[in-house]
């Protein structure tokens, strides 16, 4: 990601402790939707001492300032991603719980042509497909 998570938080004026430090350059190294589980363990990988309570801590903070934004792409934890104001879309394989995002211009035409013929005008879209790999 070419965001950086860190530089959102002092910009909405958060202290920026060394734990908090360590887990906006997680998120913003993340290429995939991590849960809070998986953020934990990756920051603990550069600090050992960052508990879970204080990663969720962080991501509920990091969220009510509107910084991450929650995702439901299945399974039985959120996940989570810098909040983007720009369209995009996910494909989700339920079978791993990976998550694909991609861009698709063509897709995007037609959905904001679709709700301009309904007379609504549309900022961002996103939209999440769930399936699972098509085995060759």
């Amino acid at each position: 990601m070419d965001i950086s998570i860190e530089r959102l938080c002092i910009e909405n004026g958060l202290k920026m402790t060394g734990p908090r430090r360590v887990i906006a350059r997680v998120l913003s190294e993340a290429h995939d939707h991590p849960d809070v589980d998986e953020l934990h363990r990756r920051a603990n990988r550069v600090d050992a001492g960052i508990s879970l309570a204080t990663v969720y801590r962080t991501v509920r903070l990091l969220e009510a300032k509107g910084i991450l934004a929650r995702r439901d792409l299945g399974g039985k934890r959120a996940r989570y991603e810098p909040t983007q104001e720009r369209t995009h879309f996910h494909l989700v394989d339920q079978e791993t719980g990976s998550v694909l995002e991609f861009a698709s211009p063509q897709a995007e035409a037609l959905l904001r042509e679709v709700a301009q013929m309904q007379g609504f005008g549309v900022d961002i879209i996103k939209i999440e497909l769930f399936g699972r790999r098509i085995k060759k």
